[in-house]
């Protein structure tokens, strides 16, 4: 059974879990607003590895949470796995986190679920999926308005969650929208994904692999006084 170590750092959420198969057998996460991945990322890794009484050679892959999301955690976080592949050999697979963000919600047919991840002023990185966790439309950053999503609120309930959701809340109203702002992206649903594309030899290319930023870095610089 493939042994996986996953790493999620999109969001505020300094994510790490291992798997067995698709059973997750240790996780550590730290929901920080301040994003201390730098400082606690490694300590999470070496912390899940003795907990689940295992060492790096045991490992058969490492999974990373691709993006979107934060410019700086992704880096982070990508940078870690594709060092880790290098010095270990590893194979590297991508997991896109908005799927990740969908498995952490149970929906009945004819319903979606839209993650939806908080960019800038009205923006959201958003994609939609149905029961059965495929997505049926592509990831994409967009600006929320009385419109967005309506094809789908149109034919039954939208679960909107992830820190967009609040922003989504303010603007869409109907019965068959359902917001959770609550959810983060989590290595716990990382597992799943990652052993179907282990499975399936679906791995990355180390040293030319990126992290899915969607949109370009902006430095926000501090005004003058």
């Amino acid at each position: 059974m493939a042994i996986i170590l996953n790493l999620e750092t999109a969001t505020t959420n300094c994510s790490v879990s291992i798997s067995k198969g698709t059973e997750v057998v240790f996780l550590k996460e730290n929901n920080a607003i301040n994003y201390s991945h730098s400082e606690q990322l490694h300590i999470f890794i070496r912390e899940a590895l003795e907990e689940a009484s295992l060492s790096f050679s045991d490992l058969d892959a490492i999974a990373v949470s691709m993006g979107p999301g934060s410019y700086t955690g992704l880096r982070i976080g990508v940078s870690a796995a594709k060092g880790l592949c290098f010095s270990l050999d590893l194979p590297l697979i991508s997991i896109p986190t908005l799927e990740s963000m969908a498995y952490q919600v149970a929906i009945t047919e004819g319903e979606f679920i839209v993650p939806v991840l908080d960019a800038r002023r009205m923006e959201v990185y958003s994609a939609v999926f149905n029961v059965h966790k495929n997505e049926i439309r592509e990831t994409r950053a967009e600006i929320i308005d009385e419109n967005s999503f309506q094809e789908f609120s149109s034919k039954g309930k939208v679960h909107l969650i992830g820190s967009g959701a609040e922003k989504c809340q303010d603007v869409l109203k109907g019965d068959n929208f359902q917001f959770n702002t609550q959810i983060v992206p989590s290595a716990r649903e990382m597992a799943t994904i990652a052993f179907n594309k282990f499975q399936n030899k679906d791995f990355e290319d180390v040293a030319y692999f990126e992290p899915y930023y969607l949109k370009d870095f902006v430095l926000q610089t501090k005004k003058k006084s």
